[in-house]
């Protein structure tokens, strides 16, 4: 898309720095980089990787904005703030209704520009010593955070359903956070008019997929990093064929299933144990119902981490059922770690 001038839209974007590196900031983020991650290959754990968050100026959005800003400033990472107008969208929406659209799109682009203002304020008092950046972009609120995912620490979103004059983070999360790269998180509190709670474990869902690796190193380095406990959670019967870490339904008697995946997934788990030895970590295996575990453990987390990609490869469906749902449901803020 251009611009009546021919720009490219995305010249458009306004970009503002407004904070400085505190030298505290840089210790902290000394700390997080000595979790025994690998830095090299790895676009989201680069140095430049800013937590990215979209606003709509909604109370979720506000939500997601103080939990990303606390977030930026406990790891030494900038923080971008983001808002997508989707003016592409304008003109049909418009049709036939008589309005100047020219008038129009620059009322869009300064409310635009004020809502990015007001979630600026709002992290800087949060917290002052990170360096925050504010976007406001023509695109697509989903294409934009799609795109930023790609190099983003993560991208976080709030939960305001049905709001917004054209399009809101309630349904735009709905495509980011099965197509976005990284970890997307999306945050959800018990009580909305409340900040998500700080204390708790960190908790992860774990399936027999190779891809779980990548959400098993996220939920211990976010444990690590907020200095919780880390709950793994694994409900066998859900796989197909009862398969896990390579073993097949076959091969075990059905008398010893429960024992035998609290052994593997055990196994499962030790490497990362290794690599976290200060981290305590308890495991918890159910014949059944991961989302209903997830969902009961998620009343007393501070942060559920899952994943995205489905048994067998498919791309979205472990996040259409299990992963959906904790988006949607969760009583805390849901982290869905996408494997690049």
């Amino acid at each position: 898309m251009t611009t009546e001038s021919g720009m490219p839209s995305r010249r458009l974007s306004r970009i503002c720095q407004v904070a400085t590196t505190h030298p505290h900031q840089r210790a902290r983020k000394h700390m997080f980089d000595s979790n025994n991650l690998s830095t090299t290959a790895d676009p989201h754990r680069a140095a430049s990787a800013m937590v990215v968050v979209g606003t709509d100026g909604t109370e979720g959005a506000n939500l997601a904005v103080r939990w990303a800003a606390e977030t930026a400033a406990r790891r030494g990472r900038g923080l971008l703030i983001t808002h997508g107008l989707d003016l592409s969208a304008v003109p049909s929406a418009l049709h036939g209704h008589g309005v100047a659209l020219p008038s129009l799109l620059d009322e869009f682009r300064a409310r635009g520009m004020r809502l990015v203002a007001a979630a600026q304020q709002l992290a800087h008092d949060i917290a002052p010593a990170v360096t925050i950046t504010t976007e406001v972009s023509e695109a697509n609120p989903a294409e934009l955070l799609v795109r930023h995912s790609r190099t983003a620490h993560m991208v976080v979103l709030g939960v305001t359903p049905g709001v917004g004059p054209l399009r809101h983070l309630g349904s735009t999360l709905l495509a980011v956070v099965p197509h976005g790269r990284g970890a997307v998180v999306v945050v959800r509190a018990a009580d909305p008019a409340q900040p998500p709670r700080i204390g708790g474990p960190v908790v992860v869902g774990i399936d027999g997929g190779v891809v779980g690796e990548a959400i098993i190193g996220a939920a211990f380095a976010e444990a690590a990093d907020r200095d919780a406990d880390l709950v793994a959670v694994h409900a066998w019967s859900d796989l197909d064929f009862a398969e896990f870490a390579g073993y097949d339904f076959l091969d075990i008697p059905d008398e010893n299933i429960a024992t035998a995946e609290t052994a593997l997934l055990t196994e499962r788990l030790a490497g990362w144990q290794e690599k976290y030895p200060d981290l305590r970590v308890t495991r918890e295996v159910y014949p059944s119902d991961a989302w209903t575990h997830l969902m009961e453990w998620s009343e007393k987390a501070q942060l559920v981490v899952v994943g995205s990609r489905g048994r067998g490869g498919f791309r979205s469906l472990l996040f259409d059922s299990t992963s959906n749902s904790l988006v949607e449901h969760a009583f805390c803020p849901v982290m869905v770690v996408h494997p690049d």
